[in-house]
């Protein structure tokens, strides 16, 4: 196993979309842990420099870089050796940490869960106490910081060209689930040679406004190419619970498939038969809301490894 860092850079980041024709930026063995830096924002988000820490590469992104609007600014694509259409990317998060000391939060007019309640834009930055682990919001609030990465995701199927950053999808992207956290392990469908996997950043929860916290962060992956696995979308897993993922602008289209996925899975880890997995499923699983935001919303059914195993 070899540990890898990858740093944002103009040469290192694509801005607001996913393509199965993006070059890798760095290309590691299955098993390498890779860390990752990441940025976040577009020029209108940064706030004054003389009082908080900004990338220095973020003005550089700014400058450089192809911009699909809207959309974030990702790392990557990190391509895995032998890692073919068919596989599964296994993606453990070891360790997530806070770039800088602050973040932003959007709220956009036509946009949003309630995009006809509000009819004004409104822009705040929100300082971050690295230390602390806590954020200052306006109002006198300190909310306590738990940061994740809200993109994850590989190359999707070439024939879909260029997609947006903001639409989850079946090689994952902008899932937004608060339970990826350090700890958690994240599957992913392979479409193309190499896996290609890119990620982005986010702190918050069920997000309804537009964003959460957006800020930059560095995360610590450990890559492994799964031949072992098939799956057709991303499913997860914490240490404590199993977790499958749906993702639909029909919220009860995405309870459908979250819910039909978490049925084969305890097939397949307690092989129980469709009957008792359904049953299982409706006395112990938790249905979740991810996020209603991303054009698809998005639903994770969790059940705990302990029930399943007994």
């Amino acid at each position: 196993m070899m540990h890898h860092h990858l740093h944002s850079s103009p040469e290192t980041c694509h801005w607001g979309f996913f393509e199965a024709k993006l070059k890798p930026v760095l290309t590691v063995s299955s098993g390498d842990e890779v860390t990752i830096d990441t940025i976040s924002g577009g020029p209108e988000v940064v706030p004054d420099r003389s009082k908080f820490h900004v990338p220095p590469e973020l003005a550089e992104v700014h400058a450089r870089n192809e911009r699909m609007v809207p959309g974030h600014i990702l790392t990557g694509p990190v391509a895995v050796l032998g890692a073919e259409p068919g596989d599964v990317l296994e993606v453990e998060i070891l360790d997530v940490r806070l770039r800088q000391d602050w973040g932003y939060n959007l709220i956009r007019p036509l946009a949003g869960t309630l995009p006809d309640d509000f009819h004004e834009p409104r822009l705040i930055n929100i300082p971050l106490d690295r230390t602390r682990l806590v954020g200052s919001l306006p109002w006198g609030l300190e909310l306590p910081l738990a940061p994740f990465f809200g993109v994850m995701g590989v190359a999707p199927p070439p024939a879909w060209g260029r997609i947006s950053s903001l639409v989850p999808r079946a090689m994952g992207g902008n899932l937004d689930n608060k339970e990826l956290r350090p700890g958690a392990k994240l599957y992913l469908p392979v479409f193309v040679a190499g896996a290609l996997f890119s990620c982005g950043d986010v702190q918050g929860d069920g997000e309804v406004c537009v964003t959460a916290i957006e800020t930059a962060l560095q995360g610590r992956f450990k890559l492994t190419l799964r031949k072992d696995l098939r799956l057709s979308y991303p499913r997860a897993e914490t240490p404590t619970h199993y977790m499958t993922m749906a993702m639909d602008p029909d919220l009860d289209q995405c309870v459908v498939r979250a819910l039909r996925d978490m049925i084969v899975l305890l097939g397949e880890k307690r092989n129980l038969s469709r009957e008792d997995a359904y049953t299982l499923c409706s006395l112990a699983a938790d249905l979740r809301v991810t996020q209603t935001v991303n054009g698809s919303k998005g639903i994770h059914c969790m059940i705990a490894k302990a029930v399943v195993h007994g």
